[in-house]
């Protein structure tokens, strides 16, 4: 029973997570000029035009985890090599805007229960395990995204410094991109069999700690 409670809390912070992550990325392509993202719609906030079951499952799981890619067209940047890394980097940027939004919620609601002794209020508990698993969650989104390994996020971002035809070799290998994370899944599932955290388990806690306590040092 515990554990059904624990994700009708990161259920919808994962559904969150990644419709503002492509949300942001398409929104930020049609601002430079390209209407591709509102064409395939992808300029929504409808979760059903976001979500790739694989990955949606992963965060859901393992806290980390990609959405369905947002088409672009870059011929309608001005430059074309900048606004796709430009792009690339709106997802990861929204996901850490929201994790500094929910700390400045946590820490705002610890600072209440702190100073009125409100612990055991039902719905201030409630608020704040939401927002913790929001952070969690877009903490491993964004920080997953950053890895440069084609079709994630950080693959485009590196382009901005790659000569041309490197970076068109390199983006070649995005075919193979979801070989790469089904194999890591596959690999982080065995390390949490066998009692291990992985790597990004390992970040997402330290970033965690990062953002905690600099909400600490604002609020007392």
């Amino acid at each position: 029973m515990d554990i059904l409670i624990e994700y009708l809390y990161i259920i919808p912070a994962a559904l969150i997570a990644i419709i503002f992550h492509e949300f942001a990325h398409a929104l930020v392509s049609y601002m430079f000029g390209d209407p591709t993202p509102k064409y395939s719609g992808r300029l929504s906030l409808n979760p059903t035009k976001h979500l790739d079951i694989v990955g949606t499952l992963s965060l859901i799981l393992f806290h980390f985890g990609w959405a369905k890619p947002v088409s672009i067209d870059p011929t309608y940047y001005k430059k074309p090599k900048l606004g796709t890394t430009i792009v690339s980097l709106a997802g990861p940027l929204m996901n850490f805007i929201l994790v500094t939004l929910s700390f400045l919620i946590l820490g705002l609601i610890l600072k209440i229960q702190v100073e009125s002794g409100l612990f055991d209020n039902v719905i201030l508990n409630i608020i704040y395990k939401f927002f913790s698993y929001l952070a969690i969650l877009n903490i491993g989104l964004g920080i997953f995204n950053l890895i440069p390994i084609p079709p994630l996020d950080g693959s485009k971002i590196i382009g901005i410094v790659l000569p041309d035809k490197a970076y068109q070799e390199y983006m070649g290998y995005q075919r193979y991109g979801m070989f790469f994370m089904i194999g890591f899944l596959i690999l982080i599932t065995i390390l949490e069999y066998m009692g291990f955290n992985s790597p990004i388990s390992l970040v997402i806690d330290k970033v965690f700690g990062w953002f905690a306590e600099i909400t600490m040092n604002i609020y007392f």
